[in-house]
């Protein structure tokens, strides 16, 4: 059979296409690996709008309880699948799923995240969760008036930065070179703050503590020698991995691997792929954004889906 939609993901952004896909009646598959996205390791989530506070493993509860209240004529669900390959077909497009089945549908959302570059350094496994975060947004709040340092030399790393300053009592950033990848305006903002401090040319070793962080040690590029800084929180900014090396050449990517898409209607290069998201090129990439990109994705899903059918 051919699908109306394919939806690849089980996060925010794949969760809130399938309840529209399923209320708008378009026959659609959902395949994911697990439901949840990147906060599902988080411990408390205090931005996901109408809930104060949830954790990361009770708002995938959610999703999939969200989700499977609408499985039946118009909702299949596949999981644990993930897809491994894309063709596009005159007229259709076929996923390939990690049970090497094929599948084929008039179009496709794509929602499979990225993954968070963890930090290289002794003892940053162990204390994840525990100190060390990858999510400003989550957790940030839990660090006020405590003293905190940002890896990272980005415009993720400095925005993370100027969070932070807004509510914790110091704010360091670590970056490997002298250079900062953040835009001059961003960079100027977080300097002029007389709680901020900037570390440059220096590499991040190792991660310290007890039952939680209570240091990071550092090494100067430049004369080898290592400084540990007391600290309680640590907010790792180096980078994502985009989950796209299943699309191949189907859609436009950026140099890193994000999918390129119109920010108006999120459809890719390719006319029958959406995508939003983490994978997507966006300026921002936060839970509440990927829900409300995936709902104006398929808004728009719905009317080319109709004028395909109508053809």
């Amino acid at each position: 059979m051919i699908y109306d939609l394919i939806i690849v993901g089980g996060g925010p952004a794949g969760a809130s296409a399938a309840v529209y896909a399923a209320r708008k009646r378009l026959k659609t598959l959902m395949v994911l690996e697990e439901w949840g996205g990147q906060s599902n390791v988080s411990e408390n989530i205090q931005n996901w709008i109408g809930t104060p506070s949830i954790s990361g493993a009770e708002l995938a509860k959610a999703l999939k309880a969200h989700v499977n209240a609408y499985a039946g004529e118009y909702l299949e669900i596949r999981t644990p699948l993930r897809a491994t390959a894309v063709t596009p077909n005159e007229g259709s497009i076929s996923v390939t799923l990690s049970n090497a089945e094929t599948v084929e549908g008039l179009a496709l959302f794509v929602a499979t995240g990225a993954n968070r570059r963890k930090l290289p350094a002794l003892g940053a496994d162990e204390f994840e969760h525990k100190g060390l975060t990858y999510c400003a947004s989550c957790d940030g709040p839990l660090f006020a008036d405590q003293d905190v340092v940002v890896i990272g030399g980005g415009n993720a790393a400095f925005e993370t930065a100027l969070q932070l300053l807004a509510y914790c009592k110091t704010v360091s950033l670590i970056n490997r070179s002298e250079e900062f990848r953040a835009d001059e305006i961003t960079v100027a903002a977080a300097k002029m703050n007389p709680k901020m401090r900037i570390i440059t040319n220096a590499e991040t070793t190792a991660v310290v503590g007890e039952k939680f962080v209570n240091g990071l040690t550092y090494k100067d590029l430049k004369t080898n020698t290592e400084t540990t800084l007391p600290v309680t929180g640590i907010f790792v900014e180096i980078g994502l991995i985009p989950n796209s090396a299943w699309l191949g050449t189907t859609v436009a990517l950026t140099q890193t691997q994000q999918i390129v898409v119109d920010p108006l209607t999120q459809r890719t290069s390719h006319p029958r792929i959406w995508a939003a998201g983490d994978i997507t090129d966006g300026i921002y990439h936060q839970n509440n954004i990927a829900s409300g990109d995936a709902v104006k994705a398929l808004e728009d899903i719905y009317v080319a889906v109709r004028k395909n059918k109508a053809a």
